[in-house]
């Protein structure tokens, strides 16, 4: 007999000890099924108050359980990587790319909550009256600036320090 037979014959005689002490594991079939469906909704079940981030037109909602914020029109809230948006704050929410989400809405500090906490808080009722006149306003001034700017361009005069 050669020497690989006298091997071989060993090994084998090796397996058949192990499997009749006990050594081999029974095969395992795992499987494992991952269906990404995204975060949590945004629920928002009731008008929610707002407040107003000093210096902005930025808005927020004090309700610690959900992030949502007014902007532009629309409501905006982060979750996780992604942003979503609605024109209503109880949706329906889309997904919108960040690069869509306003600079104003993206610069909120992290610590808004704690840092805007003694700021006035506004009934949504009465935060849609308030935010309609202050619309109305802003797009009034806007249109006088743009007319000024005009007339002042008519004269020659491009704001750049002229003596009148």
């Amino acid at each position: 007999m050669t020497n690989s037979g006298k091997v071989f014959r060993c090994l084998l005689a090796g397996a058949a000890i192990a499997a009749a002490i006990g050594f081999s594991e029974p095969a395992r079939a795992e499987v494992n099924v991952n269906i990404n469906l995204g975060p949590p909704p945004i629920v928002v079940a009731e008008p929610p108050e707002v407040v107003l981030i000093p210096r902005s037109r930025v808005y927020f909602s004090p309700d610690p359980h959900v992030d949502i914020f007014f902007y532009g029109g629309y409501w905006w809230s982060p979750r996780g990587e992604r942003w979503f948006r609605s024109r209503a704050y109880n949706g329906p929410w889309g997904v919108v790319e960040r690069r869509r989400v306003p600079r104003e809405v993206i610069v909120v500090p992290r610590d808004y909550r704690a840092r805007f906490e003694r700021e006035r808080r506004i009934p949504y009722g009465q935060w849609k009256k308030e935010r309609r006149e202050w619309e109305k306003a802003y797009r009034k001034e806007r249109k006088e600036r743009k007319e000024h700017d005009r007339r002042d361009g008519e004269r020659g005069n491009h704001g750049r320090g002229h003596d009148d």
